[in-house]
């Protein structure tokens, strides 16, 4: 996933997709790319008071395997120490201006101006630095929270993907949100962002930018098919069809990565259900929404798609980018993707790569319903700031993510970098509409949006889901949902290992 096709226009990584990682497994959008094996022993260390935890920071014990691996976590957690000491010796000299250190994910330079501009603002009363963690979204997960369970301060504000914020408040790694600060960065936010950014129904992260799949379509497709989602919603039949009857291709995102979790978590919310029925329950408790009416809606549809060759001949390793490709090709009709791809079209355009005619040809509406009296459920990304909890500055830190999200910085960020922002009243933004004509349709699809899975033990379910979802072909709603339910009860309740 690291490579674009020979013909595509490179995008800025801050332009892919949901939240870390990106479409190219680089930017902060679905999470491209799976854990490493080296990841498979991450993390694991004793919870307070001499209980072990495994797969999670601080969760609820597992049954058996307390000794497995115990040499190796202590030598990581050293090594992590051992680097980190300089690091957070280099944060602040304890004297003049407080610098505070904000770790982003990679993008087009837009967080490294926010703070520019934020230092700027505040006169004296602090300064910000950025620090730009790595691309893979593993990585960026598993480095902050070593450095969080090593107790390190110099982590003062952290950009950070819903689905890893659980993981992150339960052990207590995030500093709370002051009443006060909660009421004014809760104010006009869209309902996806608040759900991302909370815990255990309170806020315990700051909301930034938002992010939300749209349908895009072939207007000559559409009109051919006799269907105009501008005005009417469709379903994910009616595209199957019209795909299927004009011998085109579906973009979707079929590969064994976060984007196929997305497109699953979106169908089955579609469909009224949800993955995880009691998300905040301990490991061994937590109970799987598939094995429903929702959870075989969804495989009926990624089966189907599959079996009759839909989505074209490489949908096993169709991401968001490849996804575009094909929908920017001779035989494109829908797609569900990110916002990203309109400006990537527009780039393509202006260099040459594209006509006009591709772009006067593309239409956007709201993500497709499963079925005509159910409302859709669009998936749900973005990044929201985490304040860490052993920061020498929380309270300076907590104004200057303030500042971060003022509606003017998020139409900023949306304008030039290309991420939704999560708050309402920054559509508004001269800037945003020029640069983005379906701001509408994006600020109403963030109000629609549902989050993906908000528990501890994301990495299990996620995983989980990947393993027994792919290849899109082999799915079926007789078998998949049971099949996915089974491995990710034995994998949270330790009997089995991913």
């Amino acid at each position: 996933m690291e490579h674009l096709a020979a013909h595509e226009p490179r995008v800025p990584f801050a332009q892919c997709g949901p939240g870390f990682g990106g479409c190219r497994g680089s930017c902060h959008g679905p999470h491209a790319r799976r854990s490493s094996p080296e990841s498979a022993d991450r993390l694991q260390w004793r919870a307070p008071g001499g209980r072990c935890s495994q797969g999670g920071w601080g969760r609820t014990p597992r049954r058996g395997r307390c000794s497995v691996r115990r040499r190796t976590r202590g030598i990581a957690l050293v090594l992590a120490v051992g680097v980190l000491a300089p690091l957070a010796a280099c944060a602040d000299s304890g004297s003049g201006t407080p610098v505070l250190t904000w770790y982003i994910n990679p993008d087009d330079g837009g967080q490294a101006e926010i703070a520019k501009q934020c230092t700027e603002d505040a006169d004296g009363a602090y300064a910000i630095e950025t620090s730009v963690l790595p691309r893979d979204a593993s990585a960026q997960r598993e480095q902050l929270a070593r450095r969080l369970a090593a107790k390190d301060s110099s982590i003062d504000i952290m950009s950070l993907d819903p689905p890893f914020i659980p993981e992150m408040a339960e052990p207590g790694f995030l500093a709370p949100v002051p009443d006060d600060v909660q009421e004014r960065v809760s104010k006009d936010v869209v309902a996806g962002a608040l759900a991302g950014a909370s815990w255990g129904d309170e806020l315990v992260t700051v909301p930034f930018w938002a992010n939300t799949q749209l349908l895009w379509y072939r207007k000559s497709v559409a009109s051919a098919a006799g269907l105009d989602p501008a005005t009417t919603p469709v379903t994910w039949d009616q595209i199957m069809d019209a795909s299927k009857d004009q011998d085109k291709y579906l973009g979707v995102q079929g590969t064994k990565a976060e984007s196929l979790t997305v497109w699953i978590n979106a169908l089955v919310a579609s469909a009224g259900g949800e993955i995880l029925e009691n998300p905040e329950a301990p490991a061994d408790q937590i109970k799987l929404g598939l094995e429903t009416p929702a959870g075989d809606a969804a495989a009926t549809i990624i089966g189907t798609i599959g079996k009759e060759g839909l989505g074209g001949p490489a949908l096993p390793t169709e991401d968001e980018n490849a996804s575009l490709s094909i929908f920017q090709g001779d035989r494109g009709s829908f797609m569900v993707n990110w916002p990203f791809v309109w400006s990537a079209t527009k780039a393509g355009v202006e260099d040459g790569t594209f006509t006009q005619a591709l772009l006067d040809d593309i239409g956007w509406a709201l993500y497709p319903q499963v079925t005509a009296d159910q409302p859709t459920a669009p998936p749900y990304g973005g990044i929201n700031l985490g304040i860490g909890a052993f920061s020498k500055h929380v309270d300076l830190a907590y104004q200057a993510a303030e500042c971060i999200v003022t509606p003017e910085h998020q139409a900023f960020y949306f304008a030039t970098n290309g991420n939704p922002p999560s708050n309402t009243t920054a559509f508004d933004d001269p800037a945003v509409t020029e640069a983005f004509p379906m701001a509408d349709v994006i600020r109403e699809s963030l109000e629609l949006a549902v989050p993906r899975p908000q528990t501890p033990y994301y990495n299990e379910v996620s995983t989980g889901l990947q393993q027994t979802w792919h290849p899109p072909s082999a799915v079926s709603p007789e078998v998949t949902p049971t099949k996915s339910t089974d491995l990710i009860i034995a994998v949270l309740r330790g009997e089995r290992l991913l």
